[in-house]
């Protein structure tokens, strides 16, 4: 048995909150942030739920993230999300100053991380944040898929 290494833990968990925004008839993204190896938020879509397009996992995460430390620069965080995050998602991730996002499967309908468009090359803007996709990406594009075929 291969052992998990911790990107695909934190994914794990992330996935884990896509299966709860499933359940509730959400369209299934799961985020977690990570400050010196510690869950501080977790997150899934609640866009339909709250009647707000602005809430992605990602950002319910980050509001919860910055809450936690105090602290509205969450420099040292990483975010851990099932979907390569939006155009919104990663501004968010750019203002707070993330070290790192860590995605699952690639969205090339929205994608800022390089499949629709790459918010993140360096020196687009005054921060830049390592990128690291394609964990747990079967899994992460499973879920989707299955959501939106289910829809049809």
């Amino acid at each position: 048995m291969k052992s998990m290494n911790l990107h695909e833990l934190y994914m794990k968990t992330a996935l884990n909150l896509a299966k709860k925004a499933f359940d509730e008839d959400e369209v299934p993204v799961g985020a977690v942030i990570v400050y010196n190896g510690e869950i501080i938020a977790r997150a899934h879509n609640q866009i339909r739920t709250l009647k707000d397009p602005t809430a992605h996992a990602e950002m319910i995460a980050i509001t919860q993230a910055a809450a936690h430390l105090e602290n509205e620069r969450l420099n040292e965080c990483s975010l851990y999300v099932t979907i390569e995050p939006c155009a919104m998602c990663l501004g968010a991730v750019i203002l707070a100053r993330f070290k790192a996002i860590v995605y699952g499967a690639n969205d090339p309908k929205t994608g800022a991380c390089g499949s629709r468009v790459d918010l993140t090359k360096p020196g687009l803007f005054n921060h830049t944040v390592e990128v690291v996709g394609g964990i747990l990406e079967p899994e992460c594009r499973t879920i989707i898929q299955q959501f939106f075929l289910n829809k049809r």
